[in-house]
């Protein structure tokens, strides 16, 4: 059990799930504006329309998700604190193993033995009295811009095309490649950490993209 203000200050900015996460996040919104597109009638007026559609929304969305991923770290160090307290208050030793077991993953705590789990409550025990309000540190800064980052620079490998390629049809197809890969590759790393198949992983959230850039073009592409 440590300390909420240093509670993630061993981890990674951002875990390999949140890498993943955001960067979906920010190909399923840029899909949106690239699979209404259409191929047979857009003119250039039209492309760039959705150019800056599509790097706008992401823009918005990356800096929506940075403020909600600081609202979730300072959640996360609120109930470490609350945990910290109840450890530290608990009226026997036995109330206080039982906080401890609970705050850890089930998994962690059903293997754990009574003396381990004292263990653990007497170090909360013997650690300095825990900050009264959770608070931002240089971490969770470093991870809400990670989050805008990935949100908004995964725009720009499915947008690019249309910039490069002055044909509307092939710059559409190409793109949609592109973005299709992209799921392909976020699908098979999320399998690898969550202990998944990952090419199976990686073929479902091709299929789902598929799906995403086929209704898109039966209704307007």
């Amino acid at each position: 059990m440590s300390d909420p203000s240093n509670a993630r200050a061993t981890k990674r900015v951002l875990e390999p799930i949140e890498r993943i996460s955001e960067v979906l996040f920010g190909l399923i919104m840029v899909l949106g504006f690239t699979g209404s597109l259409s191929a047979a009638q857009a003119g250039r007026s039209d492309v760039r329309t959705m150019l800056f559609g599509a790097i706008g929304c992401n823009l918005a969305w990356g800096l929506i998700d940075a403020i909600m991923y600081l609202m979730g770290c300072l959640a996360e160090k609120g109930r470490n604190l609350r945990t910290l307290r109840a450890i530290r208050r608990a009226p026997d030793a036995e109330r206080g193993r039982g906080t401890v077991a609970a705050a850890l993953p089930e998994g962690i705590a059903s293997v754990l033995e009574t003396a381990e789990l004292e263990r653990i409550r007497v170090h909360v025990l013997e650690r300095p009295e825990p900050p009264k309000n959770p608070s931002l540190d240089r971490t969770d800064w470093l991870g809400a811009l990670g989050v805008f980052l990935l949100v908004f620079v995964s725009t720009f490998p499915v947008v690019l095309p249309f910039i490069f390629v002055p044909d509307t049809w092939r710059a559409l197809r190409l793109s949609n490649l592109i973005a299709i890969g992209m799921l392909f590759l976020t699908g098979y790393f999320f399998g690898k950490c969550s202990e998944l198949r990952p090419v199976r992983t990686g073929a479902a959230m091709v299929l789902i993209g598929i799906a995403m850039v086929g209704v898109t073009m039966v209704f307007g592409g």
